[in-house]
């Protein structure tokens, strides 16, 4: 891979870390976690995302083989994206994720420190 880390495929962590790059990685494994989504669908749950960062964001997770797109033959043309099996294998990852976020969440309203 062009400028993968010399570590890549060595250290789980960089190899973890360089497939989940990018700001909206993990968000957007989380939305198609639940299921086949098509693009429009994906821009609603992500308002903040631009179009072409979304559309970035897809190519590179299905170039890394986390993200399938597939693209039915339809006028308009329909395209729905989907998690292979190695990243339906990251969902229970996300729920771990999604139960520290929540964690660290109430320990905020908590008055627990912020980071500064």
């Amino acid at each position: 891979m062009r400028g993968a880390p010399r570590d890549f495929g060595t250290c789980p962590f960089v190899t973890a870390q360089w497939l989940l790059r990018g700001k909206w990685s993990i968000v957007i494994l989380h939305h198609l976690s639940g299921g086949k989504l098509r693009f429009g669908e994906l821009e609603r749950r992500m308002p903040e995302l631009t179009h072409s960062t979304l559309s970035s964001q897809l190519k590179r997770l299905e170039a890394e083989g986390l993200v399938s797109r597939e693209v039915f033959p339809e006028v308009p043309p329909r395209v729905e994206y989907s998690l292979t099996q190695v990243g339906r294998d990251f969902i229970p990852v996300l729920s771990s994720i999604e139960a520290w976020g929540a964690s660290y969440i109430e320990h905020l309203r908590k008055g627990g420190a912020a980071p500064s």
